[in-house]
């Protein structure tokens, strides 16, 4: 594989220097497609409730990208993957976003997309990037999506790219910790990476690693219902999915729009369009928006204020304090419900890749919630459901 003939570096506030030595990496991170996860933000409606969290789903991957060059650096990982394996695994922690929409999850909702589908997509059909991954050879991009959509062609490299210990949440958990300002996003990665075996085909952990386990799992705990979870921010993506279903009713009524919605109107018909998709990001969504503030129909326009100038709606716990004097249009744009529900550690057995698995003295394989009575105790404990119902005074 064709190597740079000068080491290419990325000042990153959470690592430090990210290294790149391959030119199909630096390739993908120039393309049209990966410049403008730029433009999206990492936790949409965060912001709002944490004023610093303004960085992007470009920082994340080019992070995810890092941790897994630090995870190369193990042993055994190292001797059990090909150098195409190790390319494959860096491009793939890099494209794991790819396909992620502006506020992506409240887009998702109403738009009935999904990001993994839409990444793959794009992967396999965007002419630029396209392109680029197949100078490495003509099923790069296909060995790409399949560990992406978990098909079991490469399950090692699965388990690393989509695991409950993976390089996704590694570097979210640390990167969203930092710019959100709080601490309970602190890894040891280094120590993960020193107790990580590979064992009869399976990414597993020493038993003197359960402590940093411990740890990784409660910090991602915490930063569920802390940050992520954040009422402000929930508030917020309510309010944008409400515009997006305002928006959705009114052009299947013909609504004459003043803003230009051409785009939303073609992911509308066809989600799977990428040359559409990839047009919209966090600028193109905030300025329509903006502009929707202009608008004649008053639903609309409201929305779109309360977005625009964060007007937080009132919220309860419970369904029987929303207005009862609202109108059957009001409470389909002006009041909703949301569901939020997390565990620290899924104990789920059907999928390998859901498992933790810790390897004893005895070198014999045990699980996770075995072998640690911290975790053990919060399989069910930790287990957390929140429901909160939100409404707009009139």
């Amino acid at each position: 594989m064709e190597k740079r003939q000068r080491e290419q570096v990325f000042r990153d506030p959470v690592y430090g220097y990210i290294s790149v030595e391959y030119n199909v990496i630096t390739k993908i991170i120039n393309s049209s497609e990966f410049q403008r996860l730029r433009r999206v933000k990492q936790l949409a409606g965060v912001p709002m409730a944490y004023h610093g969290a303004e960085h992007s789903r470009f920082s994340h991957s080019i992070g995810a990208y890092h941790v897994a060059t630090l995870f190369l650096n193990n042993k055994d990982l190292k001797e059990a993957l090909s150098e195409r394996d190790k390319i494959l695994f860096l491009a793939t922690a890099l494209l794991h976003d790819i396909g992620h929409g502006p506020y992506s999850h409240a887009f998702e909702d109403v738009f009935k997309t999904d990001h993994e589908i839409i990444g793959t997509n794009i992967i396999l059909n965007s002419k630029d990037l396209r392109k680029i991954l197949d100078e490495v050879d003509l099923n790069f991009a296909e060995d790409i999506t399949s560990i992406i959509l978990k098909q079991n062609k490469f399950p090692l490299l699965e388990q690393l790219i989509s695991s409950q210990l993976d390089v996704d949440r590694l570097d979210y958990l640390l990167r969203d910790a930092y710019f959100c300002g709080v601490t309970y996003g602190n890894i040891d990665i280094d120590r993960l990476i020193r107790v990580m075996r590979i064992h009869d085909g399976k990414i597993v952990f020493k038993s003197s690693g359960i402590h940093a386990i411990e740890s990784y799992l409660i910090s991602r705990y915490h930063m569920y219902f802390q940050v992520y979870f954040h009422r402000v921010a929930r508030n917020y993506e309510l309010v944008l999915e409400k515009i997006y279903l305002r928006v959705k009713d009114l052009i299947e009524e013909n609504y004459k729009f003043m803003a230009d919605v051409r785009i939303l109107k073609e992911i509308l018909k066809d989600p799977s369009n990428i040359k559409y998709y990839l047009m919209i990001d966090d600028y193109y969504i905030n300025g329509l928006v903006s502009n929707f503030k202009l608008e004649n129909d008053y639903i609309l326009k409201t929305l779109a204020t309360d977005f625009m100038d964060r007007r937080l709606w009132n919220y309860s716990n419970n369904e029987s304090d929303l207005p009862k004097d609202y109108t059957e249009t009001e409470k389909r744009y002006f009041e909703g419900k949301v569901t939020l529900q997390e565990q620290t550690y899924n104990d789920e057995t059907k999928n390998m890749a859901e498992q933790i698995f810790i390897l004893k003295d005895d070198l014999t394989l045990s699980t996770l919630d075995k072998e640690s009575r911290v975790i053990n105790s919060l399989v069910d404990s930790g287990k957390q459901q929140q429901v909160k119902f939100f409404y707009r005074d009139r």
